[in-house]
């Protein structure tokens, strides 16, 4: 799989799980703190051949995810769930813990985030799916992000990132569907 994107990583490790698992070239954060310099890689890249950022399921990727997202407006987004990226002896979490199966697939279902949010499910659609102030919620999310391949993130944040990637009332209801009736299962 050859890839015409650039793809934003936070580091070497990063870069080496990517490139077992695609043919693609990669920027590298160096962590949190994204550089000016590296910003401005990033922006080229954007104008020349487009940019995908993946970065770790964590505190520290989603906030380099953003900068990157705020200086650079158009990039593609891709997801790795946490338990996709949990390093399989021992402690650790991130990208370079992933197989090369689910990087592909996180690549194939990057997303484009919209430049002007548009409210196609409101917050108090969430509140009544149970995704926002309930006993079930925190696991719901993590569930739905999942589902709908957006990552994990907090109730406050949950109802932001519907609205950037655009997921139609549709695509909510088919995926909390598909959470109610494994809860039913359980």
């Amino acid at each position: 799989m050859k890839l015409k994107e650039i793809i934003v990583v936070e580091g070497r490790d990063d870069t080496t799980a990517i490139k077992r698992a695609v043919d693609a070239d990669t920027i590298e954060t160096n962590g949190s703190a994204v550089s000016q310099k590296t910003l401005e890689k990033i922006r080229h890249a954007q104008e020349k051949r487009g940019v995908i950022i993946l970065t770790d399921p964590d505190y520290p990727g989603q906030r380099i995810r953003q900068i990157v997202q705020e200086a650079v407006p158009g990039c593609k987004h891709a997801f790795i769930e946490k338990q996709d990226a949990l390093r399989k002896k021992g402690r650790g979490l991130g990208v370079e813990h992933a197989s090369p199966d689910i990087i592909r697939q996180a690549l194939k279902d990057a997303h484009m985030m919209s430049e002007e949010p548009v409210e196609l499910i409101t917050k108090e659609d969430l509140v009544t799916a149970g995704l926002i102030g309930g006993p079930k919620a925190k696991v719901r999310r993590e569930k739905l992000g999942a589902e709908l391949k957006i990552g994990y993130v907090n109730g406050k944040q949950l109802y932001n990132r519907l609205m950037m990637f655009e997921i139609t009332k549709e695509d909510f209801a088919e995926a909390l569907m598909c959470i109610l009736q494994e809860e039913n299962n359980e």
